[in-house]
């Protein structure tokens, strides 16, 4: 089965990224296949709201890890992840999300870009950027304050400390919270009430409450010119020397 599947259940899409056996860490296929699900259901006016998922115990673990120490090599960061970071932000249909297990990294910084996230209460989020010398992405700087506040947000985004379900339901990131063998159900449901909402109004409606999307791709753009500074870092590249030491 390919490791990103999208269907459409009546008025709703469906991306689960279906890579189990490596917790969805993503690959730059697989942020491709994501953007293009994304920017396909744009135009479909029939299709009225998104919604993301992964597997049992693992939403997303975060970049592969074989793709990424490539970047870090390179110094680049992939064109795919930044084209799935883009469709985020300019995506304008509600997006609901539904979170299983670790969500790492981008698995936890595109929770940002949902309306609505059901967390299962194993759900357990991080972002491990500036522990690994790097900086947060996806508009995560610009957002995570404005939702959580700055001292929450810091201790998530540079202090890297993890957020159990209760604590991302306190701060603003998770709308609920259910047992993990209700979440596909829980969010399918949260996913149908939105889209039986009249569209052009819920979409208007949105836009406003998200304020104007320059503004996020710019920061987008601000974060991956940093992260490809930090990549190249000697204390980046240290830290993921010291990481893959750890996982021999």
């Amino acid at each position: 089965m390919p490791p990103i599947l999208v269907t459409d259940d009546g008025p709703i899409r469906i991306i689960r990224m279906n890579r189990p056996e490596k917790k969805n860490a993503l690959t730059l296929a697989m942020y491709d296949a994501m953007a293009q699900a994304i920017e396909d259901a744009q135009a479909n006016e029939a299709l009225r709201c998104l919604l993301i998922a992964g597997a049992p115990g693992a939403f997303c673990a975060g970049n592969d890890l074989n793709d990424f120490m490539a970047m870090t090599q390179e110094g680049e960061l992939g064109a795919p992840i930044l084209r799935f970071l883009y469709a985020l932000a300019r995506n304008e249909k509600p997006l609901v999300a539904a979170v299983s297990g670790v969500a790492v990294g981008v698995g936890t910084t595109m929770l940002l870009h949902c309306d609505y996230v059901v967390a299962g209460d194993d759900a357990r989020l991080s972002t491990p950027f500036v522990p690994l010398g790097l900086v947060p992405e996806a508009a995560s700087s610009l957002i995570a304050p404005r939702l959580m506040g700055h001292a929450r947000a810091f201790q998530l985004l540079v202090m890297g400390k993890p957020l159990g379900a209760a604590t991302a339901k306190e701060s603003g990131i998770v709308n609920t919270i259910v047992p993990p063998a209700g979440l596909d159900d829980a969010a399918l449901a949260a996913a149908r009430e939105i889209a039986a909402l009249p569209p052009h109004a819920a979409a208007a409606s949105r836009r406003l409450m998200r304020g104007p999307v320059e503004g996020i791709i710019a920061r987008i753009d601000e974060e991956a010119a940093a992260f490809k500074d930090r990549l190249k870092s000697p204390d980046a590249k240290a830290a993921f020397a010291a990481f893959l030491g750890r996982k021999r």
